[in-house]
């Protein structure tokens, strides 16, 4: 059982944004972010993070909670495994009660990383292909370039000394096959993963003898999800926040010689397309976000699916296409330097690309291919927002040599979630935002306010009073539609509160038959001297 101490130590260190991003999109909006909500389907933001209040709550389907809560929820975990995973990703020990239970060991992976680079320098064949390809030996460093040997060679390494083979195999160092165990990497040049957090998480790796792949990644732990990975990312985070630019590559050897140029934001997927699981770690720091990709059939299809993911998105930046055979590790080797850099300044943005991409697909001076073609491109532009359809319209009609008003646009963009006010009392909520806000105001009212006294809200009145930390409440905290009350509006707001609550009882209990007359004679005169004091100011204890 893992301990309380460590737990609430392992909440210090989370800020809730932060472990929301890291597994969806999130937007600043206002003094909090919002995003589209991942536990049920929609198209309007309705999921609302807090930085200051360390929660998240979804106006649309209820959820909420703090980020142990959203890990648990969005990962399927158990609150054990939850803890252990952020514990991992933050780089948090946690200490158990019981002393043989212990969170997963990943030095394993560290460990075989070492011995990957120890075996690097003594294997000519890794080395000579490397050099070849024009990488430093300070890029080699830098990079921590290895050499995986035979798989006999790796189990041998791990039963010699002591490693917890179930643990590498968690981890995708080895695996159990028909024969028995087997290396994951076998005669490939190795290159280390890493997450966000600087902890290493798998490999790449590449061979250099003609195995059938020519690169392959660790499979799928509880730790390498090659979906939400860029490779090179640790080393180029502090980099793409100060430059604001992220330059999405194809291949590690394009991170590592564009890195070695002074191209010290370059990253590259894992063998796979950028997909939405990317786009909350390509989001952080709001960089603008260029696209590297090799110019044949595949690497345009990529960029074409990219830009489409990225406009929609509303990320800035463009791409840059690399023709004539070569990737950016080709011209870096070659000393194109300062014309990389220019093609880096100057990248096509998404929209126009994407939109040429389409159009590039037919032939457009047959009548049926060209409308063909305004169908596709004008259903792409409707997915973007009312600005750029309006910008972009014209550029297809000129693209497609037709009339502008043939190119269609969209009339019902999504509208921002509005609150339904005929369901709601805002002076209510704003007066149970503020005691949410400083719970400590609840002490002052407890004496003043009663339930009775919300006509809709009672019931979120009386769930402050039982149980003021109740996620349902989160909804209030987060409603950026209500106002923040300093004491003085509380206390005005109160009044208000008060005095037409009094009111409106004196009329009823004025009119009250089933009162006996002194019961209503006491009641009626209570409540005009409540009345009065309120005029006058002062807020009034309940004694109905």
């Amino acid at each position: 059982m893992i301990k309380k101490e460590s737990i609430d130590n392992l909440k210090n260190h989370l800020d809730v944004v932060d472990v929301v991003s890291q597994f969806i999109e999130v937007k600043k909006s206002g003094a909090n972010f919002k995003a589209c909500c991942p536990f049920h389907g929609e198209d309007t933001p309705s999921f609302v993070v807090s930085p200051s209040k360390q929660i998240y709550h979804c106006f649309g389907c209820g959820v909420g909670g703090d980020s142990i809560k959203f890990v648990m929820e969005y990962e399927k975990l158990s609150y054990p495994e939850t803890l252990e995973k952020l514990a991992s990703m933050y780089n948090v020990n946690l200490e158990y009660d019981n002393t043989n239970q212990k969170k997963q060991d990943i030095r394993v992976l560290e460990d075989i990383n070492k011995y990957y680079q120890k075996l690097y320098v003594n294997n000519n064949t890794a080395k000579e292909y490397i050099r070849s390809r024009g990488i430093s030996e300070f890029s080699i460093e830098k990079f921590e370039i290895g050499y995986a040997p035979k798989s006999y060679d790796t189990i041998n390494y791990l039963k010699s000394n002591h490693y917890n083979l179930n643990e590498a195999i968690e981890l995708g160092v080895i695996d159990n096959g028909q024969n028995g165990l087997y290396s994951r990497f076998i005669e490939r040049i190795t290159f280390p993963i890493y997450g966000i957090n600087g902890k290493m998480v798998g490999f790449g790796g590449r061979t250099i003898t003609g195995h059938n792949a020519k690169y392959i990644n660790s499979p799928q732990t509880k730790l390498f999800n090659k979906s939400r990975l860029l490779y090179g990312y640790n080393l180029a985070k502090e980099n793409i926040y100060k430059k604001n630019q992220l330059i999405v590559c194809e291949g590690y050897l394009d991170v590592i010689m564009l890195h070695q140029a002074g191209f010290n934001t370059a990253v590259a997927t894992l063998g796979t397309a950028l997909t939405q699981d990317h786009l909350p770690l390509v989001r952080r720091g709001e960089p603008k976000v260029i696209l590297a990709y090799d110019g044949d059939k595949p690497g345009l299809a990529a960029a074409f699916k990219a830009s489409v993911m990225l406009s929609q998105s509303e990320f800035e930046g463009g791409v840059v296409i690399f023709g004539e055979g070569l990737d950016p590790a080709d011209m870096v080797k070659s000393g194109r330097i300062e014309e990389l850099n220019s093609m880096f300044n100057s990248p096509m943005a998404f929209i126009p690309y994407a939109i040429d991409y389409i159009i590039s697909k037919y032939e457009i001076n047959n009548p049926s291919q060209k409308q063909k073609a305004l169908i596709e491109s004008n259903d792409y532009l409707k997915s973007l927002g009312a600005i750029y359809q309006d910008e972009y319209k014209r550029y297809i009609a000129q693209k497609l040599n037709v009339r502008e008003n043939l190119v269609k646009v969209s009339s019902d963009n999504a509208r921002p979630m509005e609150v339904n006010l005929s369901k709601i009392n805002i002076q209510e909520l704003c007066i149970i935002k503020a005691i949410l806000e400083k719970p400590q105001r609840l002490d002052a009212v407890l004496d003043i306010v009663d339930p009775s006294m919300f006509e809709i809200h009672q019931n979120e009145f009386q769930l402050v009073l039982n149980d003021i930390g109740n996620i349902s409440l989160n909804a209030i905290v987060l409603n950026e539609k209500l106002e923040d009350y300093d004491d003085d509006r509380l206390n005005q707001e109160l009044l208000v509160l008060l005095y037409k609550f009094y009111s409106n009882k004196l009329t009823a209990i004025s009119y009250d038959r089933t009162l006996e007359f002194k019961q209503k004679a006491n009641l009626l005169r209570k409540i005009k001297d409540n009345i009065y004091q309120l005029k006058q100011g002062k807020l009034v204890s309940y004694n109905l």
